[in-house]
């Protein structure tokens, strides 16, 4: 096998591999790469059909990265919509995603207890469902987050944030202060403005008017 064919195969390895990914993000990265690569080897060996289409594939792929970063903080591409803690839709999403939930949230609970003082948040980007916010008054002016999940296809991003965006959702119950579930996997709350506290991360409402 020629220095040539390894770095063939490597772009083509990317290519199907971006393919199995079911990040977005990652996977339009992945595939970018895999593109480059392709087109450096085709162009190397003189095959310019195979030149144009992955210079166009990573025009595309370049294309829809912007468009992802430059939107993933914009609440114009992603909503806040509040329903019932026993809207039917809320109970199909928490139970078509319970063993993602259960490996990123072990700690998580949902029976008629924790709902009936609850409140809980769907973040949707167009027609699909991307995040699932849940929390519930602990006394004292305490938020107590039971759930911020963020589904597959999104895990990139961060679309909860638009939940703690808008204060009024906890002032509104007589909230000052907001703390994320324990032990949660992968958190993102300091790039928000929370505060590590022990296992948890805390965020004062009047930190930030």
């Amino acid at each position: 096998m020629t220095y040539w064919d390894i770095i063939g195969w490597a772009g083509s390895a990317l290519l199907v591999w971006s393919l199995l990914q079911s990040r977005l993000l990652r996977l339009r990265a992945l595939n970018l790469a895999g593109c480059l690569v392709l087109l450096g080897f085709n162009a190397a060996i003189g095959v310019w059909p195979m030149v144009g289409l992955n210079a166009v594939l990573a025009v595309i792929n370049i294309w829809y990265l912007w468009r992802m970063l430059a939107t993933r903080h914009d609440d114009k591409t992603y909503q806040v919509v509040e329903v019932r803690t026993d809207d039917e839709f809320l109970a199909h999403t928490l139970r078509l995603h319970h063993d993602d939930i259960a490996r990123f949230n072990p700690g998580f609970t949902w029976d008629d207890t924790v709902r009936r003082d609850a409140a809980a948040f769907l973040v949707v980007s167009g027609d699909e469902v991307v995040g699932v916010v849940l929390f519930r008054s602990a006394g004292d002016g305490v938020a107590q987050v039971l759930l911020d999940y963020v589904t597959q296809r999104y895990r990139d991003f961060t679309p909860g944030e638009f939940v703690y965006r808008q204060s009024r959702f906890f002032a509104d119950r007589g909230c000052h202060t907001v703390v994320t579930p324990p032990g949660m996997r992968s958190p993102y709350y300091a790039r928000l403005g929370f505060q590590p506290r022990g296992d948890s991360y805390v965020w004062e409402l009047t930190a930030t008017k």
